[in-house]
């Protein structure tokens, strides 16, 4: 890369990921010009099926970070739930912007919680997290498929496909949507989030010094090491889109703090674990934390929820 061309942003192309990149743009714009190359990846590809039915890992960010490696962009802009704890040979996260809101928002023409949708009452979900999560608190509703970007989930709710969905605050946020407007903010402690849930990660490629340096700027210390402990737990876990899964790292009052789970698909059985430390220990709290995990679900759990997806097929 030569510093009289812009640098090129990769990035999916949804109104989502577009904002989030248009973010990133901005702060680099001190530093001279940037374009946003967008492309399409597995995961936007394959909407005709649950995403837990390809396994889950890169498959919204495979195909940027091939972009990356082979030279055709010089930094990649996701969402970290999205990236897989063992990044490709080649690409770091050079920085992780400060985190948006953690929590879920419960939307529904009627605006009204968990406990008072009407019994039988369809909640559309991709997420087995959230399902899990909603089945556990109302075992009545049903839950059904629910894909597409926030606007598209959010027209199916008004054409009547489903009574109510869950759509991350984080995203409604950089969208400019109002979560009170269409929705109910749940309680972390009803509505564990995804792990990395909220935070935007900037790769670029390992020995691109240029670039690296000006990213190392916007890194944002508080929320990378809740990260980094929050992506140790998943890495303990083998964690991928087949596993409900839900984790949250912060610092409260001068401790460090992570709340985990692991949950049955039905919600019938949820296991938590909670572990506190220091901030320069998460790598091994998030590790201590899934390792315990794995141990209250015992070798059945992991083995029932890899036998829905043999060969990539739910049964």
């Amino acid at each position: 890369m030569t510093q009289d061309r812009p640098l090129i942003i990769g990035s999916r192309g949804s109104p989502l990921a577009l904002a989030q990149a248009r973010t990133v743009a901005a702060l680099l714009a001190g530093q001279g010009p940037a374009d946003i190359k967008t492309m399409r990846t597995a995961g936007d590809v394959l909407i005709d099926r649950p995403l837990a039915a390809f396994g889950g890992k890169g498959l919204f960010t495979k195909e940027i970070d091939e972009a990356l490696l082979a030279g055709t962009v010089d930094l990649a802009v996701h969402s970290m739930k999205d990236v897989p704890t063992a990044l490709p040979d080649g690409i770091v996260i050079a920085a992780v912007l400060p985190r948006e809101d953690v929590r879920d928002v419960l939307v529904s023409p009627a605006r009204g919680s968990l406990a008072t949708l009407t019994p039988g009452a369809r909640v559309g979900t991709s997420s087995l997290r959230r399902r899990a999560q909603i089945l556990a608190q109302r075992p009545d509703l049903a839950v059904v498929e629910f894909r597409g970007n926030v606007n598209t989930r959010i027209d199916k709710l008004r054409r009547g496909v489903a009574e109510a969905t869950i759509l991350a605050r984080a995203g409604l946020n950089r969208l400019g949507i109002a979560a009170a407007d269409i929705g109910i903010t749940l309680a972390v402690t009803d509505m564990l989030p995804a792990p990395a849930q909220g935070a935007i990660g900037i790769a670029c490629r390992d020995g691109d010094d240029r670039v690296r340096s000006l990213l190392a700027r916007f890194d944002d210390p508080d929320t990378r090491c809740a990260i980094v402990c929050e992506r140790a737990l998943l890495a303990a876990l083998d964690g991928s889109c087949r596993t409900p899964i839900g984790a949250f790292a912060r610092t409260e009052s001068g401790t460090f703090v992570l709340d985990a789970l692991i949950a049955e698909l039905d919600g019938s059985k949820i296991f938590r674990v909670q572990r506190q430390g220091n901030a320069g220990d998460a790598v091994r709290l998030g590790d201590d934390a899934g390792s315990e995990l794995r141990r209250q679900g015992g070798g059945e759990f992991f083995a029932r929820l890899a036998a829905r997806y043999q060969d990539g097929v739910e049964t």
